[in-house]
């Protein structure tokens, strides 16, 4: 029917344009079939928010350097000494300190106090920062404070009248398919508008320990970084920070600091001029299908608990390395990445209920948050960190593909063990075992099997045939190196 429609009215249906196609077929959908469409335009939204976006330029000074080498000349050849004034002269001119510039995008979220937000990497080591107004008003930039875990900065301008602000929104209530708006200074251009949609929530980019991302098809590319993203009530909920592309070009894949957790950083940033995160004090790693398994889960999810700071809040509510925190304050952990997150975004001082599961059952404790920026600065530990259960550390003995011999002073001193590590020693890895594929090597010390202490091989071997008969297909084993950090690593029984 609809092809019939577009026949008759542009008489050769090969002359249509894909827009009227589009078109004609959404008008003749069937009533009831017809979902939320784009907007018609946001040419009403852009004009409006147009004024709170700015461009941030910065410049900073950076020292010469050396650059252009002198080209190889005979000796004694009439054009030596040409070449050698000319390339002194060049060199001397390069090691001249010179001005670098850069350029970004940012947004004012106090017009009254002049208050911009934009990425740090935007404003990262500038000697001065500029603000470039939508009716051509430049005013200096002064920066509060700076987060490079989020990349977030504030800066404050002084304005001779209130600056137009937008306000954030809730990026919680955003769905995938949502649509959203960019508006930013990309290669300098300035003022752009771009229109997408939210491609995916809560990506993980490797590019700090609270990733959280929102990723957009909305197109975003370099000058773009520290823009707003908002949804089409004109609400910021994103900061636009980061691109996937080969070529330097949005390749439609864009990522924006999601509004909930920029507000937080922001408001301690204007309070304090710096962050404060909560912080447990222990080291984690994932919960593999392999590590649920042997811990008797029912389901694989949570954080998989490698060690305990001795000085941190997690030591003192007794939570114990083994233990896997599936929930905390209330929220469920279904992965370990996401317990950093929310751990920093907890109240300083507050007292969280924290479930873990410990041999076999769920228990509840009760732990008063520390500040992780006190932790850092005491202990040199810093945030309650992730572990890699492939790192190296070292091993021996012939149980699940491992030769296994009882520690003593001898093989302390052979493999360079610190004297307060108590185990079994791992001496030797048979080649192609399910231990050689988890990185155990000599020199590895066995302190549990399945969260029970082991001294001698014979503990090990007893531990293992616990397992067996409960059907268990892996053995979780708590290993440490010779300076005592300790790693989880199952290891399959079949071995």
């Amino acid at each position: 029917m609809a092809r019939e429609f577009i026949r008759r009215r542009y008489k050769s249906f090969a002359s249509v344009t894909a827009a009227a196609m589009i078109g004609a077929v959404v008008a003749f959908q069937p009533m009831g079939t017809v979902h939320a469409q784009g907007p018609v335009s946001v040419a009403d939204l852009a004009e409006e928010l147009a004024d709170a976006v700015v461009n941030i330029s910065t410049s900073q000074k950076v020292e010469g350097r050396r650059s252009v080498p002198m080209p190889q000349v005979p000796e004694g050849s009439p054009f030596q000494e040409f070449f050698e004034e000319f390339f002194n002269k060049q060199n001397r001119d390069d090691d001249r300190p010179r001005r670098v510039q850069s350029l970004g995008s940012g947004f004012v979220i106090d017009g009254e106090q002049g208050i911009i937000i934009t990425n740090n990497h935007v404003i990262e080591g500038a000697d001065e920062i500029t603000a470039n107004f939508n009716d051509g008003t430049k005013l200096k930039a002064e920066l509060i404070g700076t987060d490079e875990k989020t990349d977030i900065a504030v800066l404050k301008v002084k304005p001779e009248k209130p600056l137009k602000a937008v306000q954030f929104g809730d990026s919680e209530a955003k769905r995938v398919g949502d649509w959203v708006m960019a508006i930013g200074n990309p290669f300098g251009l300035g003022g752009t508008v771009t229109v997408g949609i939210i491609s995916a929530r809560n990506r993980d980019i490797n590019s700090g320990p609270y990733d959280n991302f929102i990723q957009t098809d909305a197109a975003i590319n370099r000058g773009n970084s520290g823009g707003p993203l908002f949804d089409m009530e004109g609400n910021v909920i994103g900061i636009n920070t980061a691109i996937i592309s080969p070529s330097g070009g949005s390749i439609g894949i864009g990522f924006a600091i999601p509004s909930k957790t920029a507000t937080r950083v922001i408001s301690q940033l204007r309070e304090f001029g710096e962050t404060r995160r909560g912080w447990l004090g222990v080291r984690i790693q994932e919960v593999t299908d392999e590590i649920a398994e042997s811990l008797g889960m029912d389901e694989t999810m949570g954080a998989l608990v490698a060690g305990v700071n001795e000085e941190g809040p997690a030591a003192s509510a007794d939570i114990q390395p083994g233990d896997v925190i599936v929930e905390f304050d209330g929220q469920p952990i279904s992965s370990m990445r996401e317990l950093p997150r929310i751990v920093a975004e907890t109240a300083i001082g507050k007292e969280v209920a924290v479930v873990v599961f410990r041999k076999g059952e769920k228990v509840t404790v009760g732990v008063t948050l520390g500040r992780l920026e006190e932790a850092a600065a005491q202990t040199d530990q810093g945030e309650d960190e992730t572990v890699d259960p492939a790192a190296p550390a070292d091993e021996p003995s012939e149980i699940l593909g491992m030769m296994l011999v009882q520690l003593d002073d001898a093989l302390r001193a052979e493999f360079n063990i610190d004297e307060d590590i108590e185990g079994v020693l791992v001496k030797g890895v048979v080649p192609g075992s399910s231990a050689e594929e988890k990185r155990v090597q000599a020199g590895d010390v066995i302190k549990e099997v399945a969260q029970e202490t082991v001294r001698t091989p014979a503990d090990v071997q007893a531990e293992l045939k616990k397992l067996k008969e409960a059907g268990r297909r892996s053995a979780l084993l708590l290993l440490s190196n010779q300076t005592g950090e300790l790693r989880f690593v199952p290891v399959r029984i079949e071995d």
